[in-house]
């Protein structure tokens, strides 16, 4: 698949190619460069966690959740911060 450089530095990335890693409009990506050209990486959807981060977290004290409650929660979170 070829691609073209525009005179504003941009790239079209071919449908085919944006299909296939599920990257819609506005998808971050990191581009970095190596030996071989530039290799495209999606940004990370969330920053990484430390054992520091993890101690901010308090006992949740509300009514029980199911599992299908806390996946949809999460499902949400990652839509907001992933797509958005």
């Amino acid at each position: 698949m070829n691609t073209r450089l525009s005179s504003k530095g941009q790239v079209v990335i071919p449908q085919e190619i944006r299909e296939m890693n599920h990257w819609l409009p506005g998808q971050e990506l990191i581009a970095v460069n190596t030996d071989e050209g530039v290799l495209l990486k999606p940004k990370r959807a969330f920053a990484a966690t430390t054992v520091e981060d993890l101690t901010e977290f308090r006992p949740y004290k509300g009514k029980a959740k199911s599992v299908e409650e806390m996946n949809d929660a999460v499902r949400e979170q990652i839509a907001s911060r992933w797509y958005e």
